[in-house]
């Protein structure tokens, strides 16, 4: 990830929350007052988000000391221990919330990219996410897919060329958005173009589209195009499918599928704190 993006965006997250300062902690604690927190899984999954962690609590305050127990991508128990943090109590207070809300989701996307990718496990199908990302949290979202052994599609509108159906309403056709589009870029970039006819696909492969993604079809209608496709272009499933019909999708011949769900309508995992103070231990989640 790029760290001068995410040290911006987690100041902005803590400005967020903190406002003007944090009314319950400065009315209790004194700047000298220290403890510590453990963090730790509350189920089983892929952890996501250890510069989150590393970077997000010293960022508030360098006298906050760091220990982060486990890898992005590594698989954790129910139980085990991910992280701990210790120094001024403030600091760690102010801090818990956001960075336990962001280490939950990207380990929850990290989650489900790696079900899905072991649900296509033995077939040519590689999985990938969309663009259908939390606004803001587009590279945390991206870098948990990655964290769970997915790939991931492009990054927004600005890093790739995708016709979808309603560029190709405003061109006129498939082949006059193709050769418009072909007209004005590199040869670095490929066009992808979404289809949801066999005669759509027959007029991107002659357009000279390089990926054709099947949109809202079926895996036997998938099945039964891709002998219209040439070998050098890239295959692309996309809409309606789930971790349920993945495997079926997988099966069809297509070599990649796009998954909205890994991030829009992920289920934050479940990852809480152990705090310690004067020998009292008690779990903090809110």
């Amino acid at each position: 990830m790029n760290t001068i993006k995410l040290k911006s965006m987690l100041l902005q997250y803590f400005n967020e929350d903190i406002g003007d300062g944090d009314l319950s902690s400065e009315t209790i604690f004194s700047t000298s007052d220290q403890g510590s927190f453990i963090f730790y899984a509350k189920e089983s999954g892929i952890f996501c988000g250890r510069q989150i962690i590393e970077i997000g609590f010293p960022l508030l305050d360098d006298h906050l000391h760091v220990r982060v127990l486990k890898e992005d991508g590594q698989w954790i128990r129910e139980g085990e221990q991910l992280a701990m943090i210790e120094g001024p109590i403030r600091s760690l207070l102010a801090g818990e919330r956001v960075i336990l809300n962001l280490i939950q989701r990207m380990s929850g996307i990290a989650t489900s990219a790696y079900v899905a990718v072991q649900l296509v496990k033995g077939t040519n199908a590689n999985i990938c996410d969309t663009r259908k990302t939390m606004p803001g949290l587009r590279m945390l979202d991206k870098y948990a897919v990655r964290s769970g052994g997915a790939y991931n599609h492009r990054s927004g509108l600005y890093d790739a060329i995708m016709l979808k159906d309603n560029h190709i309403a405003f061109a006129g056709s498939i082949t006059k958005a193709v050769k418009s589009a072909r007209a004005k870029i590199g040869h670095t970039v490929k066009i992808e173009v979404e289809i949801e006819t066999k005669d759509q696909l027959i007029e991107a492969v002659e357009a000279g589209a390089e990926i054709i993604m099947f949109d809202n079809r079926t895996p036997d209608e998938i099945r039964s195009w891709l002998p219209f496709i040439p070998d050098h272009v890239t295959t692309e499933a996309s809409g309606g499918i789930t971790l349920e019909n993945l495997r079926s999708y997988a099966e069809s011949g297509v070599q990649w599928i796009s998954l909205g769900t890994l991030t829009h309508s992920v289920k934050a995992f479940d990852i809480s704190a152990l705090v310690q103070l004067k020998g009292v231990i008690a779990s903090g989640t809110h």
